[in-house]
């Protein structure tokens, strides 16, 4: 079964049937009562997919070197979750590390089957006891995040080569003005503007508001004439759509629209993506003074923890500060013995 969220459909996820059916009371759970978006019950369904994956290996019921996607989970029980102990969630993180899963997925993993195993023992009381209880990997280190100086970003900016200059344009635009994830980027219809603002659909579907720069103005006033006079254009109320087809542009192309204007500005096999654009407009907006909380808000950040990490960046600015002074190269100069000094007994 597909695990792929359609753009044009971000309301929506698979109606997901290879799993077991206590499995797919949670992520019914995460949809209605929750309301998570539908991209977090996606990643929730792979995590859980995979972990009863590994069980069905563990318990002897599926050979070790079959394909993944042979192994049938549907006839999984309750009888058969309650068996699951602290070591299989250990033994599975540790597989997923040899899998070569970094910090930071067996977190997610773990999240999921800590989701999982809780609704089990308090909604619907199904468990008596939770094997992930007081189980945890510690905060993974977190890594500074990678961004696109001022420069930079203008060279982007001034380097497009496209057969839809004022579209891919405007994406960039918003993706170093605006800071908004991709997912929230593809999603966005032509309602979702008022006067100077845009509405954002963040995780979990939570809404915001960030106000748009004469930049974004400017950019959206290029675009849609251009987009209006498209000949073939299905999604009417999408912001962002295919030239081809009419429809609304998916993540992936998306990403290749992106790729492909870093390759031309010279900026390519740098690590930079969508993800990394948010980075960016996140980072110079701070560099330039931007208040951590007004931040925070302009992100969709769940905490300020989460933005904090763009501290990290100012504290850098100050050690190149200092390292940038005249003396800063100066090398050590060691005393000078008795006899090199002057005494100047004779001038007493």
């Amino acid at each position: 079964m597909s695990s792929y969220i359609d753009a044009a459909h971000p309301d929506r996820h698979e109606p997901y049937r290879d799993i077991p059916d206590d499995v797919i009371e949670y992520l019914h759970y995460l949809d209605i009562v929750k309301l998570r978006s539908p991209r977090t019950i996606n990643g929730y369904y792979l995590d859980l997919r995979g972990f009863f994956r590994f069980m069905m290996v563990s318990w002897g019921l599926a050979a070790a070197d079959a394909p993944a996607e042979s192994i049938p989970l549907e006839q999984i029980t309750t009888r058969q979750i309650r068996t699951i102990r602290k070591r299989d969630i250990l033994n599975y993180l540790d597989y997923a590390r040899s899998n070569e899963n970094g910090a930071k997925a067996r977190a997610r993993k773990l999240s999921a089957l800590r989701g999982f195993f809780g609704y089990l023992c308090t909604q619907v009381n199904k468990l008596d006891e939770n094997p992930t209880e007081n189980l945890s990997l510690g905060s993974p280190k977190k890594a500074l995040p990678k961004y696109l100086t001022k420069d930079e970003s203008l060279d982007l900016l001034n380097n497009i080569q496209s057969d839809f200059y004022e579209r891919d344009y405007c994406i960039l635009t918003l993706f170093l003005n605006c800071g908004m994830r991709l997912a929230e980027l593809i999603t966005m219809n032509l309602g979702d503007f008022r006067d100077d603002t845009i509405r954002i659909t963040g995780k979990g579907n939570k809404e915001r508001l960030v106000y748009l720069n004469s930049a974004c103005k400017s950019a959206l006033e290029h675009y849609l004439p251009k987009r209006a006079a498209l000949p073939n254009l299905k999604d009417q109320q999408a912001l962002f759509v295919s030239k081809r087809t009419g429809k609304r542009l998916s993540a992936r192309r998306v990403e290749q629209i992106v790729a492909h204007c870093l390759q031309t500005a010279g900026l390519d096999g740098r690590g930079y993506s969508p993800h990394k654009l948010r980075h960016t407009a996140a980072t110079l907006m701070y560099q330039g003074g931007v208040d951590m909380l007004a931040l925070k808000e302009i992100l969709g950040h769940e905490n300020v923890s989460t933005t904090q990490i763009y501290t990290h960046i100012n504290q850098q600015q100050l050690r190149k500060a200092v390292e940038s002074s005249p003396l800063a190269d100066t090398k050590y100069i060691p005393p000078k013995t008795p006899s090199e000094e002057d005494t100047g007994e004779e001038d007493r």
